[in-house]
């Protein structure tokens, strides 16, 4: 039976009337239920049928409230059904008995049943609301064609259907759940109620908003004012089977086995990283359990995630439509030619064979020579094996880039194992969020990386590296006593990006990409035997011997490009006959600072600066160092890398233009522009290529949003295979391609599409208008930044200045005088017919930690509208 709604004075303005309902099940219980197809049930006229019904089920202690945002963007042709439970939210609270798991099963197949429940189906569950959902699934699938629910997805939210044995529940949930406390939190006071709804009352946005407000959590524990209304959350919390002899714990158990048997169906799991009750531990046994599953984990987001994060909504709409209505496989790699690739490793292994004697890597005075290496690498590969480390598992390498680090990362890839990188350019905060984020099921790392990761309560074995490298030679190790290696399409690593713009994000690599990196690189440079590598970029520290090349790193940390010294690159060039330089442009920067009069690295041919927008005036500084080099800026990214590459004599011929020049596809790489406004040239730069990445890790709706194809667009295909079966990148740069009769088609780099400026006339670029304030004598450096509500935001210039030997001057005042305001108006009008609000100064700007030298223009906004605004602000 349906009768009317609830009264409307009970719901809170984000639920609309209409959806309220309240149905009598076939025992005579009555539920309230919130359904945008109630309107349409009470109506005479026929009901078109949903393309598909999502079932909604809360956990404790909240109620169908929790899926407003849910309700309100659905599509009309989608059903939301979000169920308050039997004694929860304004549902009768009947016979006031505890009721068990098995029960709820019970009870939600009533509902469904009251419902005339037909048709696809997808669940959508949090907390307590997972297993109950689970459980009815599978009772649905048990039941055949003869039921008429055809359940299409699964959709859960920090929840949990198995206590890890390894682990200790969580501590609010044994504090809760003890007897002589239960009653006194969950039911006499409002104590666990409101502790829930804290934990998102105390989470604000980066805008400062709080992510629930005062009227919401007051909405929330409206069904819940008594003691007597809040009888239900006890119950639920005593019945929470953490005992093997719990009258629950069969049936828990019975959908945590159960739930393997989901394979053929899509599920998407959206996880709160911060939560203090489903942790990540029971996020990475729902992946072991479905391994198939999508996964998207938001960082800053808490226990009721769809509350905290204002993603969760549009990236579950959207896997709807590609993964359970589009029937589109998992997101992943795109179907891939049957190419030979040489495994990652075969170049250590043949250089051993044919050159064993000769030097391989070069690191803090100490050289391994390819036999040497070689047996490094199958010696740890063993001891690994030995250790309990399977193919597929994930190991995160802890240890400063060198000859251990190297060996650790070979010997990982030679059994099959993924190797997890957060390295200390993300800072110790990024690393934690980083490992927490990866979940690797073993660590190998130096000994304050290992208290880190028992810290994090990480799982599996945590090794010292140098047990690794010492291991007793009980057996051979070569070749013959490993077993096969993996497959070119089987997972490489996570790799992590700077985090410039927001949390560093774990990019995935099968060993197919990396190996098309390596040919890429080996085949557009020209690299052979004969090259040696200076590796002052922490991936080429890796790379090396996977190129077949030998490897220096110069006296520096690798993971802090600044650190490097003139006098350290030219002990390292000089000791081993130096051909190529790789390094950020924070490492040439310093090399160039710290270089005496006349010094000149004769034996380098090449020189390579990338990892950040390297300035033309840097690399014309550079070239009097390295007189018989050609120096070049690659353009890539931690998702892909290299996508372009340009020559100083390019970026000499071509002077100021859209941004920094980084020219010309690389083979195979495509290139689009999507336009920010139509008609004009600015846009995102989109990138296709056979070495790209193979997606981010564990974050779907990301990933999705990157995939988008760019909707029109000029490109630059450097040939015709870059186009097959290859996804899209959308980098989160802007800028503009450029067709030249001499040079063809060419990329330039305006900046981040996140760093844009919105002004009335048009989205601004920050970068080409940054070159033209740094070439005044007396600016170091410049950004531009917009202030102001977007779409109208005017265009704010700050700039580091400095003295006539290039030094930066140190000053409090935040505004430049006047005449050197009226410097940079005058030619940003002349130059870009551009008007200025205001011109304002700083001692530095804020950077990444990694490269140390992307500009963190979010950051500088805030600090100028402070400024504008009269308020403090420090520099």
């Amino acid at each position: 039976m349906i009768r009317q709604s609830v009264t409307a004075s009970k719901l809170p303005h984000e639920v609309d009337p209409d959806w309220s309902r309240t149905v009598v099940d076939g025992r005579g219980s009555t539920w309230h239920i919130l359904d945008t197809y109630a309107s349409r049930s009470r109506s005479p006229q026929a009901v078109d049928e949903p393309r598909l019904t999502l079932l909604c089920v809360h956990g404790n202690p909240t109620w169908s409230l929790l899926w407003r945002r849910l309700l309100a963007q659905a599509p009309s042709d989608i059903r939301v059904v979000a169920v308050d439970q039997l004694q929860m939210g304004w549902s009768d609270r009947v016979d006031g008995k505890l009721r068990r798991l098995a029960t709820r099963i019970d009870d939600l197949d009533e509902l469904t049943t009251a419902l005339v429940l037909t048709g696809p189906v997808v669940t959508v569950a949090h907390d307590w609301g997972g297993p109950i959902s689970l459980g009815w699934v599978l009772r649905q699938r048990g039941r055949g064609p003869a039921s008429p629910i055809d359940v299409r997805g699964v959709v859960l939210m920090n929840t949990a259907v198995h206590q890890p044995a390894h682990a200790a529940a969580p501590t609010v949930i044994r504090v809760a759940r003890a007897r002589l406390l239960r009653w006194w939190v969950t039911v006499r006071t409002q104590l666990f109620l409101r502790g829930t709804l804290g934990l998102s009352r105390r989470l604000r946005h980066a805008d400062g908003t709080r992510a629930m407000d005062d009227a919401t959590a007051a909405a929330f524990r409206a069904p819940y004012a008594t003691a007597e209304r809040r009888r239900a959350i006890g119950a639920f919390v005593a019945d929470i089977p953490l005992e093997a002899d719990h009258p629950s714990m069969p049936t828990l158990q019975a959908i945590a086995e159960g739930i393997t048997s989901l394979q053929d169906i899509p599920v998407l799991l959206q996880w709160g990283a911060g939560d203090p009750v489903f942790s990540d531990r029971y996020l990475r046994d729902f992946i072991q359990r479905l391994p198939h599953a999508d996964v998207h984990r938001y960082s800053t987001a808490r226990h009721l995630v769809i509350e905290d994060e204002p993603r969760v909504v549009p990236d579950l709409l959207r896997w709807l439509e590609e993964r359970v209505l589009g029937q589109q496989v998992s997101q992943g790699r795109a179907q891939e030619s049957d190419d030979q690739l040489p495994a990652l490793w075969a170049a250590i292994e043949q250089a051993a064979r044919e050159r064993a004697s000769a030097p391989a890597l070069t690191a803090a005075g100490e050289v391994l020579t390819w036999g040497a290496l070689g047996e490094q690498m199958n010696r740890v590969a063993v001891a690994l094996l030995a250790n309990g480390i399977r193919p597929g598992e994930r190991v995160a390498i802890l240890v400063p880039p060198g000859l251990a680090a190297i060996a650790m990362v070979y010997a990982c890839w030679r059994i099959g194992a993924v190797v997890v990188i957060a390295d200390r350019g993300l800072g110790v905060r990024g690393m934690r969020r980083a490992l927490r984020a990866a979940l690797p099921d073993h660590v190998i790392g130096i000994r304050r990386a290992r208290l880190l990761a028992r810290t994090l309560g990480l799982p599996g074995r945590i090794l010292d590296p140098v047990d690794l490298l010492h291991a007793p030679k009980t057996q051979r190790h070569d070749a013959a006593t490993l077993p096969a290696g993996p497959q070119a399409d089987d997972l490489a690593a996570v790799v992590f990006t700077s985090g410039s713009t927001g949390p560093a994000k774990g990019v995935r690599y099968r060993h197919r990409q990396i190996a098309r990196t390596c040919a890429l690189l080996r085949r557009h440079y020209a690299l052979t035997e004969a090259d040696v590598l200076v590796a002052a970029f922490a991936p080429w520290a890796i790379l090396g011997p996977a190129l077949g090349i030998a490897s220096v790193i110069p006296d520096m940390d690798v993971t802090a490009p600044a650190s490097l010294r003139a006098a350290a690159l030219a002990t390292a060039v000089q000791e081993v006959g130096g051909t190529v330089l790789w390094a950020s442009p924070a490492a040439l920067t310093s090399v160039l600072r710290t270089a005496a009069s006349g010094l000149e690295l004769l034996s380098l041919r090449l020189v390579l600066g990338a990892g950040a927008p390297v300035p033309a005036q840097l690399l014309e500084a550079l070239a009097p160092i390295f007189p018989n080099a050609q120096l070049r800026t690659p353009y890539g990214m931690t998702e892909v890398l290299p996508v372009s590459d340009v020559t100083l004599d390019e970026i000499r011929d071509a002077g100021l233009g859209a941004g920094v020049l980084v020219g010309h596809a690389l083979p195979d790489v495509d290139i689009h522009i999507d336009v920010l406004v139509p008609g004009t040239t600015l846009g995102e730069i989109c990138v296709r290529a056979p070495h790209m990445r193979d997606g981010y890790d564990r974050l779907w709706g990301v990933n999705a949003a990157a995939g988008t194809p760019p909707a029109n667009a000029s490109s630059s295909a450097s040939s015709p295979q870059a186009a097959v079966a290859q996804p899209w990148h959308r980098t989160g740069d802007v800028g503009v391609l450029e067709s030249d009769p001499v040079h063809g088609e060419r990329l330039w780099v305006g900046g981040r599409l996140a760093h844009v400026v919105w002004t009335a006339r048009g989205p601004v670029a920050p970068v080409p208008t940054e070159q033209q304030v740094q070439t005044l004598p007396w600016v170091q450096w410049a950004a531009v930044v917009g202030v102001g509500p977007v779409g109208t935001q005017q265009v704010v210039v700050i700039v580091v200045p400095q003295d006539s030997q290039g030094r930066a001057v140190r000053s409090r005042r935040p505004w430049v005088g006047a005449d050197r305001s009226d410097q940079v108006r005058e030619l940003m009008q002349q130059a870009l017919g551009l008007p200025i609000a205001a011109v304002l100064q700083r001692q530095s700007f804020p950077v990444d930690v990694r490269h140390q030298a992307k500009i963190d223009r979010t950051q500088l906004a805030i600090w100028a509208g402070q400024v504008l605004a009269g308020r403090s602000a420090k520099s």
